[in-house]
């Protein structure tokens, strides 16, 4: 009978190693921001530290292969636990650096989600048409000019231009200005780009015409009239990304003025001191 229960003893045994063999192994629980990846006299730092520590990096700093960048950033949180350690107590100063850093970091987390959820289609289109939708074409004028110092020589030239002398030539061999070299080209521009004086004249003359002198604080202009053409309000592709940089500003804008209207702010006896307070105190002194 022992025989039999200790032959059964054996087998049962036996099958349970087996099956024990057959199950797949428990798997390992993940590492997180919890993970504890160094103590440093009891004090722990875990990937969490190193991720924020990665964060705070520039970007080509963060741009390094990863067997460069885990072990710095590693050995830099233990170089600074013992430099810490070695501080002694924390003084007042870092206390409230951390508690303004604190602050500043749950603050632009409120900020990122009223700008995420700012930043919609319907609301980009809804700054497009209040921008443009009513928004007429404008005229821009393409011209060039020659630059001299009296008018007596201007009127010389008009008289050259008019009398068939190619401008360009006349403005590279005369003109004082800066864009005598490239035959007096201004390129595009529309109204508010020039002094008043250059516009008025400008914009009176037919294409291909010649302007009679105009004076500035400069000096004597002759315009020559290239080309003209119409400006239509831009698309929306083409102000989209101006669009959300005012939607969300307007949100965050908003934001702030509902929640300080909303909070019991006490001012204590800020508005009594001296402004100048704060290029004489000193946590030293404290």
């Amino acid at each position: 009978m022992a025989n039999l229960v200790s032959k059964r003893l054996t087998f049962l045994s036996a099958a349970a190693l087996s099956l024990t063999l057959m199950m797949p192994a428990q798997a390992e629980e993940a590492p997180g921001i919890d993970t504890v990846v160094a103590t440093v006299n009891g004090v722990e730092i875990t990937l969490g530290h190193m991720l924020a520590t990665r964060d705070a990096l520039p970007a080509q700093y963060q741009q390094l292969p990863a067997e460069t960048l885990f072990p710095g950033i590693l050995d830099q949180l233990i170089q600074q636990t013992v430099l810490a350690e070695a501080a002694g107590d924390e003084p007042k100063a870092v206390a409230i650096a951390v508690e303004n850093q604190q602050r500043a970091l749950m603050a632009n987390i409120t900020l990122e989600g009223v700008v995420d959820s700012a930043t919609t289609e319907e609301a980009l289109r809804a700054a497009y048409d209040a921008a443009y939708s009513n928004v007429e074409p404008t005229k821009e004028y393409n011209a060039a000019h020659i630059l001299v110092e009296t008018e007596e020589k201007a009127n010389e030239l008009v008289a050259e231009a008019r009398g068939g002398a190619d401008f360009a030539e006349l403005a590279k061999a005369n003109s004082t200005g800066p864009s005598g070299p490239n035959g007096g080209s201004l390129g595009w521009f529309g109204a508010g780009m020039m002094v008043p004086p250059f516009e008025e004249a400008t914009f009176a003359l037919e294409v291909g015409a010649i302007s009679d002198p105009v004076q500035t604080q400069f000096g004597w202009h002759v315009i020559k009239l290239n080309e003209t053409r119409d400006v239509a309000a831009p698309t929306f592709e083409e102000v989209a990304g101006e669009l959300a940089g005012q939607v969300q500003q307007e949100a965050v804008e908003a934001k702030i003025a509902e929640l300080t209207t909303a909070a019991a702010i006490e001012r204590g006896v800020a508005d009594g001191l001296d402004p100048a307070i704060l290029n004489t105190l000193s946590f030293e002194a404290e």
